[in-house]
């Protein structure tokens, strides 16, 4: 276990209760930024992020969520209240205070979870969700916009079925936007997504899709009391805006909303500059 500090330990990793071990890198000083990552990804899917901020004198801190990543390839506890217990006892160890956590896609909807839950006490300062998955993605009678369980079923045949083939089409198809006419694909990006997701376990992988498609957030949101920045892709084929961020930001006390025209799900790495940029500014205001 790396050793308690106020500044950035490098990387190490820490036992939660249930002893799984959760992975996570620790850079720099300052005021905390903690970033949490979508499925079925990794801490890595922050690079664009963690150096530019660290560069502008903060200390970023990122984990790979249980089953993901470097961490333990967990057969059970894949679910949000879990998650977020997760991001707590990191919050704890690392002694976090006036943190900044920043969730993007499922990262956001574990961000609501942890802030609404174990955010007081001067923890944590400001959140932003990233083409997050709240207030709740799955289509159902209170929630007639959201996507129908035969989605969600696909995703999980796909896993279960050939997860690497998976893992190519979704990030050379809709999460970046790659599909489009006239995109222009990165193969880089590409290959880094299904090297991300491989890197996971199949069954945490597999449980994680009814976490980020059936929790339902609405109460988490309407707890958060710190400022709220929300961040949408108009063109998100992954996490589609009607039915999250347009929903989410009436739900939140003190909740601002930026809308990216023609931007995608996986935008914080195709636009990085543009998505730093209203980060840092958001943070300073």
């Amino acid at each position: 276990m790396a050793s308690q500090t106020k500044s950035g330990s490098g990387s190490g990793t820490i036992t939660t209760k249930d002893g799984t071990q959760i992975y996570y890198k620790d850079w720099g000083t300052g005021q905390p930024i903690v970033f949490h990552h979508g499925w079925p990804l990794s801490s890595d899917d922050w690079d664009a992020q963690m150096l530019f901020f660290l560069a502008q004198g903060y200390r970023v801190v990122a984990h790979d969520r249980r089953g993901h990543g470097r961490s333990t390839q967990t057969d059970t506890g894949n679910e949000m209240d879990t998650y977020a217990a997760d991001v707590a006892a990191l919050v704890a160890h690392l002694d976090l205070k006036d943190a900044i956590h920043v969730g993007h896609s499922t990262g956001g909807g574990e961000v609501a979870r942890y802030v609404a839950k174990d955010g007081s006490g001067g923890r944590v300062a400001k959140a932003v969700l990233i083409g997050a998955v709240p207030p709740i993605m799955l289509k159902t009678p209170a929630n007639p916009g959201g996507l129908p369980i035969e989605v969600f079923d696909g995703f999980r045949s796909g896993v279960a079925a050939n997860r690497a083939q998976l893992y190519r089409d979704v990030p050379a198809g809709p999460f970046y936007g790659f599909n489009r006419p006239g995109a222009e694909v990165s193969q880089g990006v590409v290959d880094n997504w299904w090297r991300q997701g491989m890197m996971g376990g199949t069954k945490a992988h597999y449980d994680c899709i009814k976490a980020f498609s059936e929790t339902d957030f609405t109460e988490d949101l309407k707890a958060i009391d710190v400022p709220v920045l929300v961040m949408h892709g108009d063109d998100d084929q992954i996490v589609p805006i009607a039915d999250s961020a347009l929903l989410s930001i009436k739900l939140l006390k003190k909740g601002e909303l930026k809308i990216y025209k023609g931007f995608p799900h996986g935008m914080a790495t195709t636009h990085a500059d543009a998505i730093n940029a209203d980060l840092l500014a958001f943070f300073k205001a």
